[in-house]
């Protein structure tokens, strides 16, 4: 197939769109950096009551550098924009990858979904204490689900300068945020102690962990865009490492920041009597009140950037599996005039609007019932997915003929694999109080139970599509080397939509 001659089902997104600098915007965010900063790292001391969050996002930015090793060296080998799906398939073999691919697309909806309910919520609110204008959270929600809508069937480029722009502003105001804290220390001056190693083995430093860990969530999905940059052998690894190193200095320079503003053994009660205002609780008697609500929209705009970025991570999965026919191969297809992948977009805001309008009509709470929960389940997710993905890259290379020395291919996915495990295992015995229900809840196994499920039935349907369609099975992962293969059943010719 081709674009000149087109086919019912692309063979590829529109190349040469991307450079570094846009997929580290994309990926970065989806990471969120200024919502991770005001919400992440004031829960992560609130919940857990330990001060040791900044060396806990160091320690997990360290556990993900290491991952990326093995992860951006398979992906110079393995170019398919359904990154983890197709890594998986490689190292593990077809079922595990149909598996990986039935996670991902409940992760990365949970993640992108539940935003919303941050976005109306947060929206609403700031309309209300600035404005005196009373809008329902669901309106907010609506309206930004309208707009990423219509952004994810533009071209990719022109969404990453829209995120450029709200990333380079969001990441300034934390650091003029952070910069203000510092200069105004609590009694004791500027310490280290939250920054302190032996923080790292202090009692309920698991759950310091699963929380720093959620607010990387996105990183990884630089694999994602990979057919669509100008040289994914470079850009890919690039972006990676810059994206984990550039928001683990900014989360743990920020919750250190806080930490010796308020003074360390008074941050986790700063945060629990605060929350989410805590950063500007602190730095805003330093600075003008426009610089403040500049802040606050900004907060705004980070949760929407959130929004369109996993948007356009979930639409792309969609498209890889229906370019190989594992779902439905209308979901291959791409608009002819962005390259994007249109039907897979549809899909994803289709669900989106279904899941926004039961959650208005019940009048469940945005915030812990939509934002809070669900997108805890969707990191939860792509944690699981992750520590699979790192097992794969031990796999592939020790079956590949591809090299790429013994520290990239085996040493640092294998420590990654155990790392990872490490912390999931944390994160499921501590579900409980991420969700902040009792730990007798059925709802702490219920979100998890979800992930095994979809695993099993992608398992069984890759071992249905192996005896019903041979042709099918053998394509899988194959990304836009499916035009290598014979389908038994052929795709009418038809032009691109």
């Amino acid at each position: 197939m081709s674009r000149s001659v087109a086919g019912a089902v692309s063979v590829t997104l529109a190349r040469g769109r991307l450079g570094v600098a846009h997929v580290v915007f994309f990926v970065m965010a989806a990471a969120a950096p200024l919502t991770v900063v005001a919400g992440g790292a004031t829960t992560g001391y609130a919940v857990t009551g330990v001060t040791g969050i900044p060396i806990a996002y160091l320690l997990v930015a360290a556990v993900l550098g290491l991952f990326a090793v093995g992860y951006v060296a398979m992906s110079r080998h393995v170019v398919n924009a359904g990154a983890f799906y197709t890594y998986v398939r490689h190292g593990l073999g077809r079922p595990a990858g149909v598996a990986a691919a039935a996670v991902a697309i409940v992760a990365y909806n949970a993640m992108q979904i539940g935003l919303y309910g941050g976005f109306g919520a947060v929206l609403a609110d700031f309309l209300h204490t600035r404005y005196d204008l009373h809008i329902a959270w669901w309106v907010c929600a609506l309206t930004a689900w309208a707009v990423v809508a219509v952004l994810g069937l533009l071209r990719i480029d022109l969404n990453g300068r829209i995120l450029a722009v709200m990333l380079v502003a969001e990441c300034a105001v934390v650091v003029v945020f952070d910069a203000v804290m510092l200069s105004q220390p609590a009694p004791g001056g500027i310490g280290l102690g939250t920054l302190h190693p032996g923080l790292v083995v202090s009692a309920g430093i698991g759950a310091a962990l699963v929380t720093a860990i959620t607010g990387f969530v996105g990183f990884e999905a630089t694999t994602v865009f990979a057919e669509e940059t100008r040289d994914p052998r470079r850009t890919i690894a690039r972006a990676t490492f810059i994206a984990v190193g550039l928001t683990g200095v900014l989360y743990a320079g920020s919750a250190w920041a806080m930490s010796v503003a308020t003074g360390p053994d008074h941050i986790v009660q700063a945060a629990r009597a605060s929350g989410t205002e805590l950063i500007f609780d602190l730095a805003g008697p330093y600075l003008p009140t426009t610089v403040i609500t500049v802040a606050q929209v900004l907060f705004v705009t980070s949760l929407f950037a959130a929004l369109l970025s996993f948007h356009h991570t979930v639409a792309r999965y969609l498209f890889a599996l229906g370019r190989e026919h594992v779902l439905p191969a209308v979901l291959g297809r791409t608009s002819r005039r962005t390259g994007a992948p249109k039907v897979g977009s549809l899909l994803q805001s289709a669900v989106a609007v279904i899941v926004l309008v039961g959650y208005a009509v019940v009048g469940a709470d945005p915030i812990v019932h939509l934002f809070f929960w669900i997108t805890v389940t969707g990191g939860l997710g792509v944690l699981i997915l992750m520590t699979v993905t790192s097992a794969a890259v031990v796999g592939f290379f020790h079956h590949s003929p591809h090299s790429e020395g013994r520290w990239r291919s085996t040493i640092a996915p294998v420590a990654a694999t155990l790392a990872l495990t490490g912390i999931l295992a944390a994160t499921l015995v501590e579900f409980d109080t991420l969700l902040g229900v009792e730990a007798s809840s059925p709802l702490r196994w219920m979100f998890p139970t979800a992930y095994a499920t979809a695993a099993l039935l992608g398992a069984m349907w890759a071992l249905i599509l192996r005896r019903a369609r041979p042709d099918v099975y053998q394509a899988i992962g194959l990304g836009a080397h499916t035009a290598t293969v014979a389908w038994r059943t052929p795709t009418t010719a038809s032009h691109h939509v």
